[in-house]
């Protein structure tokens, strides 16, 4: 479309070509006028042209963040409006109250944020340690408190200035977790054995020693081996308490394996579960054991829950559902003569651990017989017993410790802790924590390694004590915290006479190895190869096990 325009500024005529588009749908009005003579529509220039675009300045202006944010209003102004009252004339406001203050030193966020770390890391240990002192003030009473508050600061110092990270988590793991195992090794005979039957106890025999003779000497000493033995007495008392509570724990978590619906996931990633007749069956005799075995309920509730238990096992004809059924009608009686609570709690736990027995039968609870231990074929008990000579009880091979290099069955587990206890008070978690680390690092090998499963903590600790002088072959560090054992030469499978212990470090380097020819000396290499020699003497046994467990694995591999 061409259009001539007139330019009054010279008085000339041009002609400028101009391109109209003509879109395929219709423009909305956004303004202009009609003339009502001729009908014509006069629009904004706005709607006729294209908008020019505005120059990209290179910052993102519209994304989804700022769209999609939450606002949030909070006014800065107070609700009420306050003053303070000032001396003026006429007006005396006294200052006998008013307190001077000075700016403190300015310190950062980041400043900040490090001191409240700091502070909290600080509340945890103050607060294990000073659950320990009172332990231990509940044992001993004020006299040796002040010692024994030293020693707890020069722990906790140990514990600060260790480089190691896995010291702190340990200590706090042992000390937070109240297993059997756990608190007896770790609080009871390691700090314990340390901080009193070291050092309180040699204190008071020098002091009695270099103080006394005689028979006040001879008194002395057996006073001191009374306030021992009230230790130990105290010590377990706490130990049963735990006892008590894992024990209780554990029952929950058996009946609550036995309720749990069974799951699986379907082809489209989705977790079915379904509920079975026994599984609503051990679902409902979970219940009436939690509500039978809560203390501190109101009475009208004790004996809804004990009619409950009542129609329950009243469905069978049993010896034992006929004791369980006396002993609530025994209850009932006891309750509406008002009998004390305190003198039922017999009683009452009578009745939960007959009812336990009772959720435990597979004819009452067929849910049980997946989870149970003992397998339904009787004469299937009579294998791999054996008899303990110390507590004279035939027991499954699997409550015996049985060394590498035993030849006949000893005591069994609970004998020896026991003498443990009484005698020598070792301590075997850090032993056991490396065998942990060494059977988990042979099993990322996956070759088949077989030996390391065979060696028990008393082996390794004969190794670590007798055989490696308790320290790293490089360093000679004897930090067990720090010392892991690792393969020698790292194309063979580990074995007392292909290992070598090192730092964790220390390890990483010697794992990266090509050549030990190359990388050590000679005279280090005779002595590690010395050191292998007396645990091939000592554990004669293994590569005779080892071979059989070949064989049979390569005879399968042949079938």
């Amino acid at each position: 479309y061409l259009a001539t325009y007139t330019f009054t500024g010279s008085g000339s005529f041009r002609d400028v070509a101009i391109n109209i588009k003509r879109p395929t749908y219709r423009k909305p009005f956004l303004g202009g006028f009609k003339n009502r003579i001729t009908g014509m529509e006069f629009h904004n220039a706005g709607s006729q042209t294209i908008p020019q675009k505005r120059p990209d300045k290179g910052i993102e202006i519209f994304c989804r963040e700022t769209q999609t944010v939450f606002e949030k209003n909070k006014p800065q102004q107070t609700a009420n409006t306050t003053s303070t009252q000032m001396t003026k004339v006429g007006l005396y406001v006294s200052n006998r109250t008013d307190k001077l203050i000075s700016p403190r030193k300015y310190f950062t966020a980041e400043e900040y944020h490090k001191r409240r770390l700091k502070a909290v890391m600080h509340q945890v240990l103050d607060c294990f340690l000073l659950s320990w002192v009172l332990l231990l003030h509940s044992c001993f009473g004020t006299i040796t408190l002040r010692v024994i508050i030293q020693e707890c600061w020069k722990f906790w110092i140990f514990c600060k200035v260790s480089k190691s990270a896995e010291k702190p988590r340990t200590v706090t793991k042992y000390a937070k977790e109240n297993t059997t195992q756990n608190f007896t090794e770790y609080i009871l005979y390691k700090k314990l054995q340390i901080f009193i039957s070291v050092v309180w106890r040699q204190e008071e025999t020098e002091r009695i020693n270099r103080t006394l003779t005689g028979a006040k000497r001879k008194a002395a000493l057996c006073e001191l081996l009374e306030q021992e033995a009230q230790v130990i007495a105290c010590i377990g008392r706490h130990k049963l308490n735990g006892d008590e509570e894992n024990r209780h724990k554990a029952i929950l978590h058996f009946l609550n394996k036995c309720a749990q619906p069974k799951r699986w996931r379907a082809y489209d990633g989705k977790i079915t579960e379904m509920d079975t007749p026994y599984i609503l069956r051990s679902r409902e005799l979970l219940e009436i054991y939690c509500s039978i075995s809560r203390n501190g309920i109101p009475k009208d509730e004790r004996i809804d829950a004990l009619l409950t238990l009542r129609r329950t096992v009243a469905e069978q004809e049993c010896k034992l559902t006929q004791e369980i059924i006396e002993l609530i009608d025994r209850e009932f009686d006891l309750i509406s003569r008002e009998v004390k609570e305190c003198n039922l709690q017999g009683l009452r736990k009578r009745i939960c651990t007959l009812f336990l027995q009772y959720i435990k039968t597979p004819e009452f609870n067929p849910e049980v017989t997946r989870i149970l231990k003992v397998p339904p074929d009787p004469l299937m008990l009579y294998k791999n017993i054996n008899f303990c000579h110390s507590c004279e009880n035939y027991l499954p091979s699997s409550q015996f410790p049985i060394p590498a290099n035993s030849r006949t069955i000893g005591r069994c587990h609970l004998c020896c802790k026991l003498d443990n206890e009484a005698r020598q008070r070792q301590v075997f978690f850090k032993y056991k924590l490396i065998l942990k680390n060494l059977r988990k690092s042979e099993a990322d090998y996956e070759d088949d390694a077989k030996i390391v499963f065979f060696v028990q903590y008393q082996d390794l600790q004969y190794m670590i004590d007798n055989i490696w002088g308790c320290q790293s072959a490089l360093s000679a560090c004897s930090d067990l915290y720090d010392l892991v054992m690792v393969r020698w030469d790292k194309q063979q499978e580990w074995s007392p006479w292909n290992t070598i212990l090192l730092t964790k470090d220390e390890a990483d380097a010697h794992l990266k190895l090509c050549s030990l020819q190359k990388a050590y000396e000679e005279t280090f290499i005779h002595r590690i190869k010395h050191k292998h020699i007396q645990a091939k003497t000592y554990f004669a046994q293994i590569p005779v096990m080892a071979s059989f467990l070949h064989r049979s694995d390569n005879q399968v591999k042949a079938n």
